[in-house]
């Protein structure tokens, strides 16, 4: 599982209160265009909208770092766009696409990787060929990140022994019993690299040079860009159309960095922004303005969106009382996550499993686990357990980063109804970093987190659960709770072991984690973030949509999500 990871849901710096979510938006529909594009550049005579996606809703810093081995800091489409991975994945039909690799096969500690022919290393953005993509190139990738430690699949790599090329055949042998489950993390979300460019790096440069010039093989090449942009052109030489009939029928994708809620959303309705996938409150009521045939989002009606990570309350075990089960227990029955549903998102979110899995995952939560040891909302019972608890009436706090609008009203809500059982919270908003600071360095009484994301399966939402150490500084979004729980952790580290074809052994390991994990309550689940999208049709349809069986891919150009469907979505997109 790689640990650097940024988030995926994002967000953006609001006016908009959230007691007055859709006014301040209906109040923008009429703005100028000028207005809308205020902090954006949109060169028209370079690139004319008929032959451009404008997309926005990732990026919230200027394009200056393309390199996918640091995703803290590379621009939209760096990851999918110009570098890909060996296998996609489908979160909504769950099943894994071959993709750089035709196909992959493990024999007792080997796995064997076949490659495409006929893939070719471009350059940006003069669009030249810069050789063919080989066996020797996954050798190099595999090889980069297992020797060093900052590299973004170090992890994925602990039990990889070697790896060795013959032509575009790749054998990977491992130490042991492999850790199936985290070298697929890397199969689907690692990008492979060209041992022509890379080799010659230090491997600080690997790491976090900016690689502002790409060798990549995917379906586009970096053209230009600016303070406020990014723009791709589509690649001539993508092995994809030839082997799998895609293509785009756009030249240019052209994507903005992103100004405030009001220069988004009046971008996307006066038809400056073709693709958003921003965050934009009360989206479900402007989509009536115009119709389904000029808005449109994944689902036709609520929840609108695909789920794209949990939203839990994480409590700080490390410090009284949230390191007393019964506390968290009455913590967990005291909130009612469908009042955040309805009342700060209107419909636009679904209320969680009580494990907090997602959707996607719904084949590995035992149904039997939950109606013994699920929780939901019920004040009575959240009484009873804060009166076992031992809780003094000492104040708490409730914090999101300031800024997080829905989240701001969330926690609002969430307050009263503690303070209604007896629990004092008050709701705090620091900033961004000083909030991740609060979290990293265990100086936090209650917060809300989402670094759950979207996964092929339970072993990396669980490893955010129980990682062990702990270390005075909790990194990269791993067991911020500081909850310690060695025998469930060894489960987790047991279920990376376990062949992903054994689905009964993984279906028994994963049960007693859910029952470990509802029985003690270390995180507790809320509801699912939203993968935000918004399509405007007018220049451009064919949108992904629910509607559409044909059609059902991730509609998301966050990182990683362009390693699920996210490249068939743009693919099936169409001139108006």
């Amino acid at each position: 599982m790689p640990i650097r990871k940024s988030r995926v849901i994002t967000r953006l710096a609001t006016v908009i209160t959230a007691t007055a979510m859709v006014v301040p938006l209906m109040s923008v529909v009429g703005a100028s265009s000028a207005d809308a594009n205020a902090n954006r550049t949109p060169d028209q005579a370079a690139f004319p909208h008929s032959d451009t996606l404008y997309t926005s809703g990732t990026a919230y810093s200027p394009p200056t770092n393309f390199n996918p081995n640091d995703p803290g800091a590379l621009y939209t489409g760096t990851n999918g766009l110009l570098y890909e991975s060996l296998f996609l994945y489908d979160p909504i039909h769950n099943k894994y696409i071959p993709w750089l690799a035709t196909s992959g096969t493990w024999s007792g500690d080997t796995y064997t990787i076949h490659l495409r022919n006929g893939v070719d290393w471009v350059s940006s953005p003069s669009q030249s060929v810069a050789g063919a993509l080989t066996g020797a190139d996954v050798v190099f990738t595999i090889n980069m990140e297992k020797a060093d430690a900052a590299a973004t699949f170090n992890s994925n790599m602990s039990s990889v022994k070697s790896a060795t090329a013959n032509g575009n055949t790749v054998t990977v042998t491992f130490n042991g019993t492999p850790d199936y489950t985290s070298f697929q993390e890397f199969l689907w979300k690692g990008a492979i690299f060209p041992q022509s460019v890379f080799a010659s790096e230090t491997p600080a440069e690997q790491v976090t040079g900016n690689n502002a010039t790409p060798v990549s093989t995917g379906p586009m090449t970096l053209d230009t860009t600016s303070a406020t942009q990014a723009c791709f052109q589509t690649n001539p030489h993508w092995w994809g159309t030839a082997a799998l009939g895609l293509s785009f029928k756009f030249k240019y994708l052209c994507d903005s960095v992103n100004g405030s809620n009001n220069v988004e959303l009046s971008a996307l309705l006066s038809n400056d922004l073709d693709w958003s996938n921003n965050f934009l409150p009360g989206i479900n009521t402007l989509k009536v303005i115009g119709g389904d045939s000029f808005l449109q989002t994944y689902y036709p009606k609520s929840p609108y969106m695909l789920s794209a990570n949990t939203a839990w309350l994480e409590p700080n075990t490390s410090k009284a009382p949230m390191n007393n089960v019964n506390f968290r227990k009455a913590l967990a029955y005291g909130i009612n996550p469908e009042g955040v549903v309805s009342g700060v998102y209107s419909g636009i979110v679904k209320a969680a499993n009580p494990t907090g899995l997602m959707p996607n995952l719904d084949s590995f939560i035992s149904s039997s686990v939950v109606k013994q040891d699920g929780f939901s909302y019920n004040p009575t019972l959240a009484k009873q357990y804060l009166a076992k608890s031992g809780y003094k009436g000492q104040k708490l706090t409730l914090e999101v980063p300031d800024g997080w609008t829905d989240w701001m009203a969330a926690i609002q809500d969430i307050s009263s109804q503690l303070n209604a059982i007896g629990i004092k919270v008050e709701p705090i908003y620091p900033q961004d970093s000083a909030r991740n600071a609060d979290l990293t360095n265990g100086t936090y009484d209650l917060a809300i987190d989402n670094n759950a994301n979207i996964d092929s399966n339970p072993y990396a939402y669980f490893q955010r659960v129980y990682n062990l150490p702990i270390l005075k500084q909790q990194n990269a979004q791993l067991n911020w709770e500081r909850y310690s729980d060695p025998a469930a952790w060894a489960l987790v580290q047991k279920a990376s072991t376990i062949p992903l074809t054994d689905t009964s052994a993984l279906d028994k390991v994963y049960a007693q984690l859910e029952t470990d994990f509802l029985q003690d309550l270390p995180e507790i689940p809320l509801w699912y973030n939203g993968a935000w999208f918004q399509g405007n049709n007018t220049y451009w349809t064919g949108f992904p949509s629910s509607a559409n069986p044909n059609d059902e891919n991730t509609p998301v150009l966050w990182n990683n999500y362009l390693n699920m469907t996210t490249i068939y979505a743009l693919a099936a997109l169409k001139p108006a």
